[in-house]
């Protein structure tokens, strides 16, 4: 039954990367060029990844630095970041282009803890569906025969205690960033 508890701690290890991956892309008052990940340029007749055009750079607490790998993209680059939903500005400053990030409004702040706490209870129902996914399980195969009940009670509390250490590092993310958000 060691299979089920690995493929239960890799989807749990999954949801905790994908919660991270999620709130490291909400703006805060703080320059990361994580903030530019969803950004898409028309550029060479294609729609592409920022990152496939450019290099992303954080010289500042609040000022991104792009650079462009061909200085003909700037235009397009500087339009794709202010068409996007950031609210961000962008100036072509020679062969860059600068990004100021504005301080947050405390409403906004107020906006983006809900937001980052929304995302942190989605990935902990994620991971209590997990769990009780992998319990129906042992319990389906200790029912088959195939799980004494002794493996069957180890296999419960493996899962448990993934669950749970999943759980409190979704916890520790979500504080992190909240303190994040507020920080001024």
């Amino acid at each position: 039954m060691g299979n089920l508890t690995e493929g239960m701690r890799e989807k749990m290890e999954k949801t905790v990367h994908n919660t991270s991956r999620e709130m490291s892309g909400i703006r805060t008052g703080k320059a990361s060029p994580v903030l530019l990940d969803s950004i898409r340029v028309d550029c060479w007749g294609d729609n592409l990844p920022l990152k496939q055009v450019a290099g992303i750079s954080a010289p500042e607490a609040r000022m991104l630095v792009v650079q462009p790998w061909d200085a003909s993209t700037a235009p397009a680059i500087a339009r794709a970041i202010e068409s996007s939903d950031l609210g961000l500005r962008a100036s072509i400053d020679g062969p860059v282009i600068r990004i100021p990030i504005p301080k947050l409004s405390e409403e906004r702040r107020k906006d983006l803890l809900k937001l980052v706490r929304k995302l942190a209870e989605d990935g902990r129902t994620a991971v209590r569906n997990l769990r009780r996914e992998g319990n129906d399980a042992a319990h389906k195969a200790r029912k088959d025969g195939d799980l004494s009940e002794d493996e069957e009670k180890r296999t419960l509390d493996e899962i448990q205690k993934v669950a749970d250490k999943s759980i409190a590092e979704i916890d520790r993310i979500l504080k992190a960033k909240e303190s994040e958000v507020l920080e001024v």
